[in-house]
């Protein structure tokens, strides 16, 4: 092994040291370091005092000393705990050959880093001086961190909510404080969502779902705002760098590791509130792009391993939509993926994952689309995970649609798309949607009945990809002229209406029927089997101005505006109460799905607007639903309620079935009342008299059933 001293003047004593774990690891008198590489010639560890000196030491490693198999590896004791490292890597240069991209002068970053340098203020684009723009480099001038594991934990434990029992939120780290809105002491930063627990705990989610908040290059893209000439930025950070590491930048002190103690701070304090933890994580690609973009980990480490490369060509396939795609059947790769989540789970005490274009980790090393795929399998069979949600979105960007068929696995839950499309054309007044709803409503059996429950569906009528729903109701076309692509990037199917004028206007009556029709959405959001899942700032009528593809604007479009939340307190009151319904009464929150065929004692009864009647017809825009308490399978009896929706453009006259014996109908929701009429608290519900009732255009109404 040799051993070069750039500016130290003793030496630190090596050993051979050990090839597990991968990563780096505290031996007994010092630090293993161990990286993978099988086609590489030469590795050499570089360590660093900061983030912007020299290299202090490097280590070039003896195959015949210091390499186990495919795995390389070096103990170095008496080393500073702010030590840096990064690889440097040799091999042969065959990109058109066997796919190997070797070249020697990048910086490489461990995969198995727990934490990244440089990158500790968010924006600012690290560079040494005299070094030209850090996108126009070999490598990304980051280092990797040493983590000392010295949290105190004080007994947290994960909350294991089951999930037919959760209510979603999803939310974006320093979107969620960044507005001077928030009022918060340290806006953008995991502290900052600590500030804003109590609101959380207020509105009644179960569990929040964060955006990427491992390490990425928010300075990665180029473009400029052509309305303000502002440089964009990677907001969302669906571009990962270091998938064990939590970005820097999201912490009040991203410097020498100080993020992973304060994202553990946050975590705990979201239990203590009894809120869980669930991450969007990003195994299907990587950041270095396509054969034009950085090199700074797997592509100089062992390219024709970790990527999925043509057979032919071996230029990189692209089932992410973002230049490459990771190799997630791999052998290799799949235990790097399992001690990802493995950290995640047992150091992080995170509580679930979101994989984000999960369809990808279903195709094999020639991007070929396997029956049972073994990272599917391997995760959901984990003896570690067996408590954890795990959530697919159940597609990929080459067109693989799998919801409802990504895994047979009861462990699987999937993002339903298929319930939001159905959802959105029923409240746009689409045709030809009843009978779609009524079975997204029951819980979407047609897509989870074999093995699976209706929990195993996400509902969700918005996300973080798309128009919020106040936008659903405001646009009927994208407007993503300030992401600097000509308002050709995001989807053009939106099934959205604007409910009478595009965008902002000041009309009252239109103004009305938004505020109605968002109401609408959150009560078939709330009350259908499955398990919700709502984007942050819905509950009061954030908006993005009709952006659907607000991936680079770090601003007050993608940023969560807490004036709205004042301003639109009705709103939000509205979902609070909904939220704490739906918590409220198991009828909502089956286990199971509905009998099928003739019973005497239907569970969920389906109506048009008569009793006994329904209408599947493609023109009929009306839907009720009789729930009976007895289908709650609790020990005591649920409430029966009577649920009508209504997609039309005009009021219908809804026949009300009789309540059960000995009870009496009382009106608990109407989205075409004003705040505070538009829903009730249970014990103040008014009494309902009548036989019939006037479902206003694209309203919902709820009826409750109580002993007299």
């Amino acid at each position: 092994m040799r051993i070069r001293l750039v500016s130290e003047v003793n030496s630190y004593p090596t050993s051979p040291g050990s090839p597990l774990p991968f990563g780096t690891s505290e031996k007994k008198g010092g630090v293993n370091f161990s990286l993978f590489s099988r086609n590489a010639e030469s590795v050499t560890l570089l360590l660093f005092r900061s983030g912007s000196g020299p290299a202090i030491a490097e280590f070039t490693l003896d195959p015949g000393i210091n390499r186990t198999g495919d795995v390389w590896h070096i103990l170095v004791q008496d080393l500073d705990p702010e030590i840096r490292y990064v690889y440097r890597v040799t091999g042969p240069w065959d990109p058109e050959g066997e796919g190997h991209r070797f070249s020697g002068k990048n910086l490489l970053l461990d995969p198995y880093a727990r934490a990244l340098t440089g990158s500790s203020v968010w924006g600012q684009a690290y560079r040494r001086s005299g070094e030209e723009d850090s996108r126009q480099l070999k490598g990304f001038r980051r280092r990797c961190c040493l983590v000392k594991d010295d949290f105190d934990w004080e007994g947290e434990r994960p909350l294991n909510i089951p999930l037919k029992d959760s209510i979603i939120y999803e939310m974006h780290v320093r979107g969620f404080t960044c507005h001077s809105s928030s009022a918060a002491k340290y806006p953008g930063t995991y502290l900052g969502v600590i500030e804003k627990i109590p609101y959380l705990k207020k509105l009644g989610v179960t569990a929040v779902e964060l955006l990427p908040v491992t390490e990425f290059n928010e300075n990665e893209i180029l473009a400029h705002n052509p309305k303000t000439g502002e440089k964009l930025k990677n907001f969302w950070g669906y571009s990962p760098m270091a998938f064990f590491a939590p970005k820097a930048s999201y912490a009040v002190n991203g410097r020498n590791g100080g993020q992973v103690n304060e994202f553990k701070t946050m975590v705990k304090a979201l239990h203590r509130a009894g809120i869980e933890v669930i991450l969007d994580i990003v195994f299907n690609h990587s950041g270095e792009g396509g054969g034009d973009g950085p090199v700074f980990s797997f592509r100089g480490l062992d390219n024709s391993i970790y990527y999925i490369l043509d057979p032919e060509s071996r230029e990189y396939m692209n089932f992410s939509g973002c230049g490459n795609t990771l190799n997630c059947n791999h052998p290799l790769f799949r235990s790097l993926i399992m001690d990802c989540l493995h950290y995640w789970v047992t150091e992080m005490h995170v509580d679930g994952f979101r994989f984000d274009l999960a369809s990808v980790l279903g195709r094999n090393s020639r991007g070929e689309v396997m029956e049972n795929p073994p990272m599917v399998e391997q995760i959901a069979e984990d003896p570690i995970l067996a408590d954890i949600k795990i959530i697919a979105e159940a597609w990929d960007a080459a067109g693989l649609y799998q919801v409802g068929s990504f895994s047979r696995h009861p462990r699987w839950a999937e993002w339903n798309g298929r319930y939001r499309d159905d959802v959105r054309s029923f409240v746009a007044g689409h045709e030809n949607t009843v009978a779609a709803l009524a079975t997204r409503i029951s819980g979407s059996a047609d897509l989870y009945q074999l093995d699976r429950a209706p929990f195993n569906s996400i509902n969700f009528i918005t996300s973080h990809d798309g128009f919020t729903l106040y936008d659903l109701v405001s646009y009927e076309q994208k407007h993503n002229e300030m992401n600097g692509e000509d308002n050709r990037d995001g989807t053009n199917d939106n099934r959205s209406w604007n409910s009478g004028a595009e965008g902002e206007v000041a009309d009252r009556k239109i103004n009305r029927l938004r505020q109605r029709r968002v109401r609408t959405f959150a009560v078939i959001l709330f009350l259908s089997q499955g398990t919700p899942m709502m984007l942050a700032g819905d509950e009061f009528g954030r908006t993005q101005r009709g952006n659907n593809n607000a991936y680079c604007q770090d601003n007050e479009i993608g940023w969560i505006d807490w004036g709205q939340a004042k301003k639109n307190k009705g709103l939000h009151r509205f979902f609070r109460r909904l939220i704490a319904l739906r918590k409220a009464h198991p009828v909502f929150r089956r286990a199971e799905f509905f009998p099928e065929g003739e019973v005497p004692f239907p569970e969920i009864r389906w109506q048009a607007t008569k009793p006994g009647k329904t209408d599947w017809s493609g023109e009929c825009r009306v839907l009720c639903f009789f729930l009976d308490g007895r289908g709650s399978r609790e020990k005591t009896r649920d409430n029966d309620f009577f649920v009508m929706l209504q997609g039309g453009g005009k009021p219908e006259r809804i026949v009300v079935p009789p309540p059960p014996r000995g009870s009496r109908w009382h009106l608990l929701i109407n989205t075409a009342a004003g705040s505070p009429r538009d829903i009730a608290e249970e014990d103040e519900a008014p009494l309902f008299t009548g036989h019939e009732f006037k479902l206003e255009a694209m309203a919902a109404a709820v009826l409750i059933a109580k002993k007299e």
